[in-house]
């Protein structure tokens, strides 16, 4: 399945800018192939730039590496339910809670990235195993109604995103 291809109404309107953020993509060569263009773009980052906020209170680069490692391990937590044909109303998360908590700005970039990457294979390994029936399947995420495929472009178009942040407002 491409990108392009997704219908609007699989995925919430919130969605949409990670959606739209990826050119006419394969669902999992672009879960692969994202993982390698981000981790090239982060180690070409200056060092300096690690733990930089470009204003009071917003994140710094190692949280939003951290913010991306946990957003994909609940969205394939999703992604995993609703392919199961759980019909459970999945909840929302609050992000700056798990920042907050996470303390990413502790540790490493390399311990970051490789954590990332370790998540991105899980991931991966995930969504090779989903028939293009349990792809299409629907399920309730965040209040909004969802297709697991559209949950593994959301992973990448929020990736996308982040990576775009970066360019405009840290470096």
């Amino acid at each position: 399945m491409r990108s392009s291809a997704l219908p609007d109404h699989e995925y919430g309107a919130f969605y949409a800018n990670y959606i739209k953020a990826l050119d006419d993509t394969h669902l999992t060569e672009e879960l692969e192939i994202s993982l390698h263009d981000f981790i090239r773009f982060v180690q070409d980052i200056p060092m300096d730039k690690f733990d930089y906020r470009y204003a009071e209170g917003k994140w710094t680069i190692k949280d939003i590496i951290l913010h991306l490692t946990d957003a994909e391990r609940i969205f394939s937590y999703r992604a995993l339910r609703i392919a199961r044909g759980d019909k459970t109303p999945l909840p929302g998360f609050e992000e700056n809670r798990y920042v907050d908590a996470a303390n990413a700005n502790a540790r490493t970039i390399q311990d970051l990235l490789s954590e990332l990457s370790t998540v991105r294979h899980g991931t991966l390994a995930l969504f090779k195993s989903f028939s293009e029936e349990k792809l299409k399947s629907m399920g309730t995420a965040s209040d909004n109604e969802i297709s697991v495929r559209a949950i593994g472009f959301i992973i990448t178009g929020h990736m996308k995103h982040h990576q775009r942040i970066f360019r405009e407002r840290y470096l």
